[in-house]
């Protein structure tokens, strides 16, 4: 379950942020996660959630967006989204081109795990 570690990462890494930027509070964290990741939304969402209590980050609304796997493929050109191999008989995600089944592509989105963006709240000006 690679989702603590990547839950755990993520958390600490937008309050690290938030902080560094004189936050007092997290509102919003959007994060965008690639399908080849293998991240499960909810499990990932789930210990966040565990893992932000008693934060400024604990209120904070977190959006998940899912990018679909595009490819590009090496032997007929085919250019666009791809799904992983149904069969999942194997511990890695593999993508292939759904026009000609050639598991040799490039991968263009899919794989990403990244924080896009912060909202945060800071003191006011005039009371500090």
């Amino acid at each position: 379950m690679h989702e603590l570690a990547m839950a755990t990462s993520m958390v600490e890494a937008i309050i690290d942020t938030a902080e560094k930027n004189d936050a007092i509070k997290i509102t919003q964290a959007v994060l965008d996660v690639g399908e080849l990741t293998m991240l499960n939304p909810e499990q990932l969402r789930f210990m966040m959630d565990v893992i932000r209590e008693d934060t400024i980050f604990e209120d904070a609304e977190i959006i998940i967006n899912m990018i679909p796997i595009e490819i590009e493929c090496d032997k007929c050109g085919f250019k666009g989204k791809s799904k992983t191999d149904e069969n999942m008989d194997h511990l890695m995600a593999v993508a292939k081109c759904p026009k000609c089944d050639n598991t040799r592509i490039n991968i263009i989105e899919g794989r990403e795990c990244s924080i896009k963006t912060i909202k945060i709240e800071k003191e006011d000006e005039e009371d500090a």
